[in-house]
């Protein structure tokens, strides 16, 4: 949000009464002239439907410059990665993430990590919703945007983040973080040990049942194409490919969905016990 092109927030969670006041996330509110004029200058792009070319790495665009300038924030690390994400999955950040392990940097994650690991240490968070996308790299820099590290995230969709330096800030989040770690290693404790993930195993399951039994895409495609480009007969298009692509485009949003539906559920049922 660009606020009288003077004051830009970046903010890792939505307008909602969920994510605001039952979710940990983060946001920052910055003065900085150039970012709010790259901020600015990207939202006119986004809004003519122009192509952007960006000038400051400061500013995280996806799918632009996201992968390159959040891969270089992980490899920048030499003590320490305290990351928040709901879910870690892309490979190449995977590997990259492993790469740094296996060098000594010690990575906490409060969400999730799809790949099972003894090098990359994982709790769930606790008592509340995760929403914050966030990583703290040797606490001198931090990232906090709307990009998890993973594919759909990084290279598909319009998403924004800000990496920085601010010593009081990072302070901070560093703090919160071992509050939130604290907690799910007792939460964890308390439940014999489990760090169980329900909602993720009940978004898959839907999931994949949902794309399984849709409808062939081929002939909609064909309509769709036509009214896009009209009388053209030159439009090279595997109807195959699109198809997959679509399935796991909605494979992904159907898994979003119920994933956020699952810990709504969770999250009211434990708001109206207490």
């Amino acid at each position: 949000m660009i606020v009288d092109r003077r004051e830009l927030h970046i903010l890792a969670f939505n307008f909602t009464h969920l994510d605001i006041d039952h979710s940990r996330s983060f946001g920052v509110i910055t003065r900085n002239a150039k970012l709010v004029q790259e901020a600015a200058r990207l939202f006119e792009a986004d809004a003519t439907r122009q192509a952007f070319t960006p000038a400051l790495p400061a500013l995280v665009i996806s799918p632009i410059n996201a992968r390159k300038q959040l891969s270089a924030l992980i490899q920048a690390a030499k003590k320490e990665l305290l990351i928040y994400d709901p879910e870690v999955s892309d490979p190449s950040m995977l590997r990259l993430l492993e790469q740094r392990a296996s060098a000594g940097v010690s990575i906490r994650v409060i969400g999730r990590v799809t790949r099972k690991t003894q090098k990359i240490e994982q709790h769930k968070l606790s008592k509340i919703r995760l929403h914050a996308r966030c990583i703290i790299r040797d606490g001198r820099q931090v990232f906090i945007g709307s990009q998890s590290l993973r594919e759909v995230e990084l290279g598909s969709r319009r998403e924004v983040g800000v990496i920085f330096r601010d010593a009081k800030i990072i302070a901070q989040l560093v703090k919160t973080f071992h509050d939130d770690w604290s907690a799910a290693q007792r939460a964890v404790e308390q439940a014999g040990g489990q760090d169980t993930t329900p909602a993720g195993k009940v978004a898959k399951k839907v999931a994949k049942a949902v794309t399984r039994d849709l409808p062939p895409i081929a002939p909609m495609l064909e309509v769709v194409v036509k009214e896009i480009v009209g009388p053209r007969v030159d439009v090279d298009l595997d109807t195959e490919q699109v198809e997959d692509s679509v399935k796991d485009a909605v494979k992904e949003a159907v898994k979003d969905a119920v994933l956020d539906a699952v810990e709504d559920v969770v999250l009211q049922d434990g708001i109206a016990r207490r």
